[in-house]
């Protein structure tokens, strides 16, 4: 990668800080609070490093011998939101995986296309707002409630910490594929 290349974005970050979508002024208050601010927070960093790049781009796999996409990482994502939120913690086991044709967990199965890439946000974003609209239900005292994971039991806190490194893990592998993309990094 050229020189030219690595000096993208401002600075040396990925956006000035006062345009950051991340940053809000008030500080979460409580434990939910502060959970749906991290997970809004992963959730839009996802977004932004696929921010401004077509379907080549999106599509584009990593160093081999990974085949990531950014395209993926968000398919996958969505299956993750579903899983969590509409089939554990809305307690519908029995409602069918998201995507369950794709034995990768919607890493490896996208295309190149534009409507590829348009189904795969809309899915993504389609289970956001489902997961919020149910996270809009609970409060901090729910937290400590129980799910059964077909005979293992885990607290609606777990769960959420479980999202959020999720997010975090992959919004890392999010930073390497578009350094390798466009030679943008990370903040």
């Amino acid at each position: 990668m050229s020189s030219e290349q690595r000096q993208v974005g401002f600075g040396g970050i990925w956006l000035p800080e006062a345009e950051d979508p991340r940053h809000q002024d008030q500080q979460a208050v409580g434990e939910l609070a502060t959970y749906r601010d991290y997970l809004r927070h992963y959730r839009l960093t996802l977004e932004l490093k696929c921010q401004d790049l077509g379907p080549e781009d999106l599509a584009k796999r990593s160093v081999p011998p990974s085949d990531l996409s950014l395209l993926g990482l968000v398919r996958h994502m969505a299956r993750v939101e579903h899983s969590w939120f509409q089939r554990v913690l809305k307690e519908d086991l029995d409602l069918a995986r998201f995507d369950e044709d794709d034995p990768t967990g919607g890493f490896h199965k996208v295309g190149p296309t534009q409507e590829s890439v348009d189904q795969s946000f809309a899915s993504w974003r389609e289970q956001i707002a489902a997961a919020d609209e149910w996270l809009d239900t609970i409060d901090d005292a729910t937290l400590a409630e129980t799910r059964d994971l077909r005979g293992d039991e885990t607290t609606i806190r777990d769960i959420l910490v479980h999202m959020i490194e999720e997010y975090a893990r992959h919004a890392g592998h999010a930073d390497l594929l578009r350094e390798v993309i466009d030679g943008r990094t990370g903040q």
